[in-house]
């Protein structure tokens, strides 16, 4: 009996060893590396959390805003315009997953970029949002 109690804790211990986890990032990370994308961009001085707030809750092409959706508090649930499904809290504050997958990040601000700008957020407004996201607490 000992004998079988150690191979399967000796199995698990491998299995735990050799296992690839993914390990997530911070929302800061996530940020740190959209500035290191903007840093490229003649003129980027950095970015700013009005400026972010200012293009989250403002209406653009389609009379659509990041707020349509998300709602003007990020912190609160928010629901699709068109088909009412829920999206969990946008801030990182009310929603510990918010931005801690770079792929999902670049997938979806291309999505919601082009579809309420018809084209995909510049670097800039990326960093802008998120850098406002970041402020909003519960």
């Amino acid at each position: 009996m000992l004998r079988i109690y150690f191979v399967f804790s000796l199995m698990f211990a491998l299995a735990v060893l050799t296992a690839n986890p993914a390990f997530a990032e911070t929302p800061v990370e996530v940020l740190a590396a959209i500035k290191a994308e903007a840093a490229g961009t003649p003129g980027f001085q950095g970015f700013s959390a009005e400026r972010g707030e200012k293009f989250f809750k403002t209406k653009q092409k389609h009379k659509l805003s990041c707020s349509s959706c998300h709602t003007d508090n990020p912190a609160a649930q928010g629901k699709h315009s068109e088909t009412d499904k829920v999206i969990k809290p946008l801030a990182p504050a009310a929603n510990e997953e918010r931005f801690t997958d770079m792929k999902k990040v670049a997938k979806w601000f291309k999505r919601n970029c082009n579809d309420v700008l018809d084209r995909e957020c510049t670097a800039q407004e990326k960093g802008d949002v998120l850098s406002y996201l970041l402020t909003v607490k519960k």
